[in-house]
């Protein structure tokens, strides 16, 4: 059986939630507003006598809402004489000054892409050991932050730390426990895991965020073969055998698509799962399981080709957390057209048709590039 080249959806990628409830990835770096922006004053400490240490993995250079959080809560707390250092795994192509970092540690070799928990905690270690924090703030999720915090937690047993923290000042932090029913209370511990939503972003101050060159200089000298981890990649796997809720990227028909063969060859062509909208569903074009909504499946792919649906509420629902809503519609005023991105008004299959034409002459360029330009 042949595999596509299709990706699933990368767990570790950064989710902001707009002003809408909406949950979106930012590739680029906010959009500056048209009206003046208030002028905070700065804070920063000339002759820091204390350091706080932020520690936050990166996508595609943002930073997601958790990860501002916990900068943000690190500067809140930080007093006169405290330095907050902001140390960024991966690439940062925006500005933390407004969370209150007044230096950054950026380092751009943790692409989100790679698992290397190995090579990430000897980091960390080393900027621990180089700037000697009293206090460690990390975001507490699933997976990469709280993954890496929590092995953080056990190489320093003489720190006192705390998990899933929902509450936090000056003085102490508070936990659930006991399912949820009851909260546990502690003195400010040395490590904090911070949950989501813990922290205001929104500081009455700004400060420098000035890149630390000389800390990063000396934060990176693990060696590929201490690990006991070996990076295998994004393995190829076939589109149709990836679930609609772990698929990056869907095409998806409704009511307007009459020829099946042809949505399943753009599909093919574009390494896409399919999935299909209630209508579609019903008339038996496509099977249960492929449905998206509200009686079906939610996903949050990447990238969503909606072809022929008109939007119903119950559609949209479905496809809420997907990144980037693409639609072809014959109806510039369907519902789905408000909800998606980008919006082709016109015949479905025409459309399809020239996609498909478009890819494979793209297709065949590269190759051809590729044959006239060969690695050597």
């Amino acid at each position: 059986m042949s595999t596509s080249k299709a990706k699933r959806i990368n767990p570790n990628r950064i989710l902001n939630t707009t002003q809408n409830g909406i949950k979106r990835i930012t590739l680029s770096a906010p959009e500056v507003a048209e009206n003046i922006p208030e002028v905070k004053p700065l804070r920063t400490p000339t002759k820091p006598k204390n350091f706080y240490l932020t520690v936050t993995h990166a996508d595609r250079g943002m930073l997601d809402d958790h990860a501002h959080q916990v900068i943000a809560s690190a500067a809140i707390l930080a007093d006169k004489e405290t330095t907050v250092v902001a140390l960024v795994l991966g690439e940062l192509r925006e500005d933390i000054a407004s969370l209150g970092a007044d230096k950054v540690i950026v380092m751009p070799e943790f692409d989100y892409q790679v698992f290397q928990p190995d090579a990430e905690l000897a980091c960390v270690l080393k900027v621990i050991d180089s700037l000697q924090p009293s206090r460690i703030f990390m975001p507490d999720n699933m997976i990469g932050d709280g993954e890496l915090g929590r092995r953080l937690i056990a190489t320093q047993p003489s720190k006192s730390a705390a998990t899933h923290v929902i509450e936090i000042d000056a003085k102490h932090v508070a936990s659930y426990q006991a399912g949820g029913s009851l909260l546990a209370f502690a003195d400010l511990p040395e490590i904090i895991l911070l949950a989501a939503n813990t922290a205001e972003t929104n500081l009455p101050f700004v400060a420098s965020a000035i890149p630390d060159e000389q800390l990063k200089s000396t934060s990176y000298t693990f060696k590929e073969s201490n690990s006991d981890y070996k990076n295998l990649g994004m393995l190829p796997v076939a589109s149709a055998t990836i679930a609609l809720e772990e698929a990056d990227f869907i095409v998806s028909a409704g009511n307007g698509v009459s020829n099946v063969a042809t949505l399943e060859t753009l599909a093919r062509s574009l390494d896409a799962a399919i999935g299909a909208s209630r209508v579609a569903v019903d008339d038996g074009k496509f099977p249960r399981d492929k449905q998206i909504g509200a009686s079906g499946k939610t996903v949050s792919a990447s990238a969503y080709l909606a072809i022929g649906i008109s939007g119903a509420v119950q559609h949209l629902q479905g496809i809420k957390d997907c990144r980037h809503v693409i639609a072809i519609n014959r109806d510039n005023s369907a519902p789905i057209v408000k909800r998606a991105d980008l919006t082709v008004i016109g015949d479905a299959e025409e459309i399809m048709q020239s996609l498909i034409l478009a890819i494979a002459e793209a297709k065949q360029a590269t190759s051809n590039q590729t044959m006239s330009n060969p690695v050597n």
